[in-house]
This record gives C-alpha cells, structure tokens and sequence, in this order.
C-alpha cells in the first residue's frame, strides 16, 4: 500500500522532473507542490502543510531549539552558492575589505542569520577574526519591504545590535544612501543591476575568490535541505526512495549538461558556456552539486558550527543529529 505525501520544492532544473512527474517517489503517492518564493515553502512547511520540503538550512536548525523539534533532514541539497558575491557596499564607505566592515551597519536579507550570512559571517570569522557583535544591523528586504518572520524563532545573541527596517524602507535604498554601509543578501540590489555607481560588491572579482576558497577548503556552501516529519524518518525503506528520487531527478539536469558538451551546448543561450562547464567540471568535480552525507559532512559540520557560534544553536550539533539515521552512510 502506497504512503500518501505531501512534497514541496522550489523549481529548479535539478528538480523539475519530480515536479512534472517523470520521477515519482517508489511506494509513495506524492503530490507535490512548488511557490513563487521558496520563503513560502518555508512557512507552509512550518505550519504542517508538508510531509517532505525543501527547507532552509537556519529556518531547519531554529527548529532544534523547541522542545520537539518536527524535522529531520534527508542529505540532499537543491539550494546552494558561494556567498562571497553576496556582499554589498556603498562606495562611499571607505570599505575595501572584511576588516573595515567592523564598527559599520550592515544590512541583511529577512532576518538575522539567514542562510548566506550565516556562511559569510562564518567565513569572515574564520579568516578575518570578524564576529557579528562588532557591527550593527538592520534587518530587512532588499528592494521590497521584508516584515519580520514571526513564524519561526528569531533568536539575537547577547551583545549584537540588531534592529529591523521600518515598514516602508528597503535595505537596496538605505545602502545607496549610505544609511547602511553594506548590505548581505541573497538578492542582488536592483540599483547595482541598474548600472548605479554608489553600490558595489565587496568582491568585484567574486568568481575568483570563490573559486580560490574552493580549492582551499573543499567546500561548496549549501543553503537549502529536504526536511522530512520525524514521524516519517523512521520508515527507512519509504526515506531511500525519496531520497533517491531527488538524486535521480538531479541526475537527469546533470546528464543534460554532460551530454550537451558534445555539441558545445548548442541548447543554451549563454555564450562561451562549454568553456565555462569545462572550468567547473575541472574543479568540482564529475558530480558537480553531489547530495549523500559523505561528499557534504564538511560543508554541513561548518554551517552548523557557524550557526552555534553565531547564537543561533543553543547546542553545537552535528550531522547525524540532523540527518535521517538510515542515510548516514549515503
């Protein structure tokens, strides 16, 4: 007898074969369903709407705090980036790098800790000796006023100055009239994309800088995993067939690129893209985005050590804490 779920995810090319059905999910009956903001796969899945979701990495780990934390993690990963790009400043700052960001206001997207800040503080941390406690923030949307997350925990370590942006303001329009001086965002200010001159990155050579903090620590940030409902992570032959369908669908997006590089991607519109394929295939890898445990234990054990120092865990955990126990050893 096929298990109903209910599955959520945000519609990307390494999912899109679940959602449009050519992968189900081997003894389930699954319906699935995506958003137009991955935010609102969050909340839905907060409020009981989802069996199976694609979950922020902090939105899941706030739930470990409660008394009975509802989720556990499949090792699977559909949302991730290096995060060195997602700094911004305001020209007229003086700021030229990490170390000039203390004593400053920053910005941030949505709340304090979402997911690339938790890895940028993280990273500046460790290289720079910067914390969190001394700048100031402002919480808020990048070209949109963002009101503040109440429907899931917000906890502020003791000794950061954090406030969120009024109703009306936005963290793009404070940054480029210098009421903050740099911004951390998932979003690319619409100002910069305009061509404006009082935004730029922090990285202008960002790709560089990525690339170099690869090779150096092996580690290609995720964002995003698939939380399931403790009740279901039990059932370890129902969690392997989720989990393998979201390895096949991603298998399928993967194949698409390799297969393409025969014909120099004659289907893509982005010119030089073989070449720039090749230069990622070189350097990450034949598996490019890999899901399992083993291939991410590094990235996973970092992100979770970021977010227990930032005062965002009570408790420093680990990866078999959060993962479903029969795919530790994927």
């Amino acid at each position: 007898m096929s298990t109903e779920l209910r599955v959520a995810t945000y519609r990307y090319e390494h999912t899109e074969a679940l959602l449009d059905g050519r992968v189900p999910i081997d003894g389930a009956d699954a319906t699935f369903e995506t958003a137009g903001l991955v935010s609102d796969i969050f909340r839905r899945t907060v409020e009981g709407r989802y069996d199976v979701a694609e979950y922020g990495l902090t939105y899941f780990l706030r739930t470990f705090d409660l008394e009975d934390s509802p989720f556990l993690a499949l090792p699977v990963f559909p949302n991730r980036n290096f995060r060195h790009s997602s700094v911004f400043v305001n020209t007229a700052a003086g700021i030229s790098g990490p170390r000039d960001l203390a004593g400053r206001t920053i910005g941030e997207f949505a709340l304090f800790g979402h997911d690339p800040g938790v890895w940028i503080k993280g990273i500046f941390s460790d290289e720079y000796g910067l914390t969190p406690d001394q700048s100031r923030w402002v919480i808020g949307g990048t070209d949109r006023p963002v009101p503040a997350f109440d429907w899931l925990p917000q906890p502020v370590p003791e000794g950061v100055d954090v406030r969120h942006a009024a109703d009306d303001e936005t963290l793009g329009a404070m940054l480029a009239a210098g009421e903050i001086d740099a911004l951390i965002s998932v979003d690319v200010p619409r100002a910069l994309l305009d061509g404006s001159t009082k935004i730029a990155r922090l990285y202008p050579d960002y790709e560089r800088v990525e690339r170099d903090y690869y090779r150096r620590t092996g580690i290609f940030p995720a964002m995003h995993v698939v939380a399931v409902r403790r009740e279901l992570a039990t059932r370890t032959s129902l969690m392997s067939s989720v989990y393998r369908a979201f390895c096949e669908a991603k298998e399928i997006a993967q194949q698409r690129y390799r297969h393409g590089a025969s014909k120099q991607h004659m289907g893509v519109i982005t010119p030089w893209f073989s070449s720039h394929f090749e230069e990622n295939r070189a350097l990450l890898g034949e598996d490019w985005w890999p899901y399992g445990l083993g291939a991410n234990r590094k990235a996973l054990d970092t992100f979770l050590r970021y977010h227990h120092e930032q005062g965002l865990s009570k408790r420093l955990l680990t990866s078999e804490d959060i993962i479903v126990p029969a795919l530790h050893d994927t």
